[in-house]
């Protein structure tokens, strides 16, 4: 990683937001996972998870298509400090694909770690 950030610049210098556009069903069902949650919540988790960079758009597009695709459900709550909230909660089929995408996930990071492992042709370590 050093190597690629002394060729191309820092890590803060990549532009995350196509890398984290693939991820985002990943990142909320697994912020799904530790507890049902509505809009404004699941985005402050994201937040306090590091992920600044999400945008609420992207968030809420990513929760309604989760949902039309059977990996969440919601339900209804009153608030006492303004309208009911919409819940979001993981469902059967949204904790396998949730499962099956970390599976995924760990492929794929342990194949990038050992790419990234690997001395590139050319300069020195």
């Amino acid at each position: 990683m050093a190597q690629y950030c002394a060729l191309h610049g820092t890590v803060d210098s990549v532009d995350r937001s196509q890398l984290l556009k693939g991820l985002l069903d990943i990142i909320v069902l697994r912020v799904l996972e530790t507890g049902d949650g509505y809009g404004y919540e699941i985005l402050h988790r994201l937040r306090a998870a590091g992920f600044d960079e999400l945008g609420d758009a992207s968030v809420y597009g990513t929760l309604r298509r989760l949902y039309r695709a059977g990996h969440l459900s919601t339900y209804v709550q009153p608030s006492d400090s303004g309208p009911h909230r919409k819940y979001y909660a993981l469902t059967e089929s949204g904790t396998k694909h949730l499962r099956q995408m970390r599976e995924a996930w760990e492929d794929v990071s342990t194949k990038m770690q050992a790419l990234f492992d690997t001395p590139a042709f050319g300069i020195p370590e």
